[in-house]
């Protein structure tokens, strides 16, 4: 193997760990921007809770079931707050 060559798959390897490294930085990105929705929405359904606001069945079970464009769910919003 000349020295060229030992280079030029030196530069694919570091190339394909780039490459992977990137991607799982924006699976844990992703990841993390999941998680925090998540969070979110269960602090939301607490504080709805802890003020009285009763969450509607279908709006549960339509959070549960209806993905947004990234794949997780999205909150429904209920009427029960404008009683």
């Amino acid at each position: 193997m000349t020295m060229y060559e030992g280079s030029s798959d030196l530069h694919k390897r570091v190339e394909r760990y780039e490459a992977a490294l990137d991607e799982m930085r924006a699976a844990q990105q992703e990841i993390k921007n999941i998680l925090h929705d998540q969070v979110l929405y269960d602090r939301w359904q607490q504080l709805g809770a802890d003020l009285g606001f009763v969450v509607a069945a279908t709006a549960a079970a339509a959070h549960q079931q209806s993905p947004d464009m990234n794949g997780h769910s999205v909150p429904a919003l209920s009427d029960t707050w404008a009683g």
